[in-house]
C-alpha cells in the first residue's frame, strides 16, 4: 500500500506513533501543507500565522527535511489548501491511505472530515501524538472530563498505569521509499523576516531535544523551576520548551520521561514535580479542546456565561502596540511583538488587562496571541484565555490581576519596563473612542 503521511504538529522522528503506523507501507509520501489562509487577516483583526511563528516553523520544517533525507526520504511542502493538494497527490501517486496526528481545533477537524468525504475509496487514520496519554489511557471518558484542572490532575495522578515512558515510541531509524519525488511549490511560501532581536529559539527536533537536555541534565535549572518560573525576562527561569512542544518537534512524553529520569538519577523536589505539573496543564487543555470543540471559540465560552465587553478598536490597538496606560503591560506587549515570546506570568498580566481594565472581548486577545506567539497551541491558548476571562475552566470565575501589585512583585526595579520601553504618554483613563474606529 502507498501511504501519504500528513505532518502537522508532529515535526519529529522520535515518539511519533502516527509516523510509525504510516511507515508500515510499501511506499510513503511525506507531506506538510502551508495554508495560504494562515497569512490573511481574520475576523478578529489578526492573522493565524505571524512572522515570528512562521520563521520558527520554517526552521522546524527544514530540520525535519534533513532528517528525512538522511533516511532516503524527503518532505513535500505544498503552499496550498489541504482540500486541494491532498486529493491531487492521492490520485497522482496511487495513495491508498492518509495518516496524520489527531488534532484539536474545529478547522482541523473540518478539513479531515471534508477529505474523507472527497476521497471515499481512501483509508484515513489518526493517532495520538500531541498528548501525554492516548484517550484510552485517561481515567475517565472524554465526555466526562472534569470541569476543573485540579479534578483532572488528581484523577491522573491517582491512576497507577499512566507511565508515559511505557507509551513512548522510540526514534524511527528507517522509512519506506517515496512513490517518486514530485516537485512542490515551497518557493511560493512567504519570505522569512529576520528578527529585530536575536533569539535563542531555533526550530527543529534536534534543537528541542538539546534544550531539554540543557535545562535538565547539563545546567540543572529544573532544580529551581518552581522558584524562578514567574520571572518576566530570563532565559533560564523556565524550560522554554513550549515552542518545540507546540509544533511537535518535541514530544510531551519525551519531556515527561526525561523528568522521570532526572528524578531517578539526580534529584526529586518540588521544582521537578512542578514541571510535570505544567505538562499536566497542557494535557488538560488538549482534552478540554477536543471535548468542547467549537465552544472553545465562543465569546461566552464553555460555560455559556454572558459577558459585558466593548468593541473599541482604539483600546485593542493600544494593547497590541504596547501603548496603554500600564507600563508593565506595554513592556510585555512590546516584547511579544518584537520577539514572538513572553513569559507565562506576562501572558496572564496582559490577558487580565485586556479583559478587565480594557473590557474587551477576550477572543481578540487570543487571536493576537495566535498571530504573535512562536509557541501558539490552539488548546492551551484558547483554554487559558477562557480561564482568565471567567468563561472556561477557572472555578473562581476568572482572574483579575492588580497591575500595580504585579509590577511591584515581578519588576520592582523597573528593569523589564525599561528594557522593553513600557512607559507611554497614554493619559490615564483614556479608554473612550467613537465606535466607528472598529474594525481597525
Amino acid at each position: 500500500m502507498h501511504t501519504l503521511y500528513w505532518f502537522t504538529r508532529d515535526l519529529r522522528l522520535h515518539d511519533n506513533a502516527a509516523l510509525l503506523a504510516a511507515s508500515r507501507s510499501d511506499a510513503l509520501l511525506c507531506l506538510y501543507v502551508v495554508d495560504p489562509q494562515w497569512f490573511r487577516m481574520g475576523a478578529m483583526q489578526s492573522k493565524a500565522m505571524g512572522s515570528h511563528r512562521w520563521r520558527f516553523l520554517w526552521q522546524s520544517l527544514m530540520a525535519l527535511e534533513r532528517n528525512l533525507r538522511a533516511m532516503g526520504q524527503r518532505l513535500h511542502i505544498a503552499f496550498d489548501n489541504p482540500a486541494s493538494v491532498i486529493p491531487e497527490l492521492v490520485k497522482a501517486h496511487g495513495i491508498g491511505r492518509v495518516v496524520r496526528s489527531r488534532l484539536p481545533g474545529t478547522v482541523e477537524g473540518d478539513q479531515w472530515r471534508a477529505l474523507k468525504d472527497a476521497l471515499p475509496e481512501t483509508a484515513f487514520q489518526q493517532f495520538e501524538t500531541l498528548s501525554l496519554f492516548p484517550e484510552s489511557a485517561l481515567p475517565m471518558p472524554l465526555n466526562e472530563l472534569p470541569v476543573t484542572f485540579s479534578q483532572f490532575r488528581k484523577q491522573i495522578e491517582k491512576k497507577s498505569d499512566t507511565n508515559t515512558d511505557l507509551l513512548r515510541i522510540r526514534t524511527l531509524t528507517a522509512l519506506p521509499p517515496a512513490p517518486g519525488f514530485p516537485d512542490d511549490n515551497r518557493g511560493e511560501c512567504p519570505a522569512i523576516d529576520e528578527p529585530v532581536h536575536p533569539l535563542r529559539f531555533i526550530g527543529g527536533e534536534e534543537a528541542g531535544l538539546d534544550q531539554l537536555q540543557d535545562y535538565l541534565f547539563t545546567n540543572h535549572h529544573i532544580d529551581r523551576y518552581k522558584e524562578t518560573r514567574n520571572a518576566l525576562d530570563d532565559w533560564d527561569s523556565s524550560s522554554k520548551l513550549s515552542p518545540w512542544l507546540a509544533n511537535g518537534s518535541l514530544s510531551a512524553r519525551e519531556v515527561a520521561a526525561r523528568i522521570a529520569e532526572y528524578e531517578h538519577t539526580v534529584t526529586r523536589n518540588d521544582s521537578t514535580y512542578w514541571l510535570w505539573f505544567e505538562l499536566l496543564w497542557r494535557e488538560y487543555f488538549h482534552w478540554y479542546a477536543l471535548k468542547h470543540g467549537a465552544n472553545l471559540f465562543r465569546r461566552d465560552g464553555v460555560q455559556r456565561k454572558r459577558q459585558q465587553a466593548t468593541f473599541y478598536g482604539h483600546r485593542f490597538k493600544a494593547w497590541c502596540e504596547g501603548n496603554t496606560e500600564y507600563p508593565l503591560v506595554n513592556a510585555a506587549m512590546n516584547q511579544l511583538r518584537e520577539t514572538g515570546y513572553i513569559s507565562n506570568r506576562a501572558r496572564q498580566i496582559v490577558a487580565s488587562c485586556l479583559v478587565n481594565e480594557l473590557e474587551l472581548d477576550w477572543r481578540y486577545g487570543a487571536a493576537w496571541f495566535e498571530q504573535q506567539l512562536i509557541d501558539y497551541d490552539v488548546a492551551s491558548n484558547y483554554g487559558n484565555w477562557q480561564y482568565v476571562a471567567g468563561v472556561g475552566a477557572d472555578p473562581r470565575g476568572g482572574r483579575h490581576f492588580n497591575l500595580e501589585k504585579q509590577a511591584r512583585q515581578f519588576d520592582p526595579c523597573g528593569t523589564f519596563v525599561d528594557r522593553w520601553e513600557g512607559e507611554s504618554d497614554q493619559p490615564v483613563g483614556n479608554h473612550t473612542v467613537d465606535a466607528a474606529d472598529w474594525p481597525l
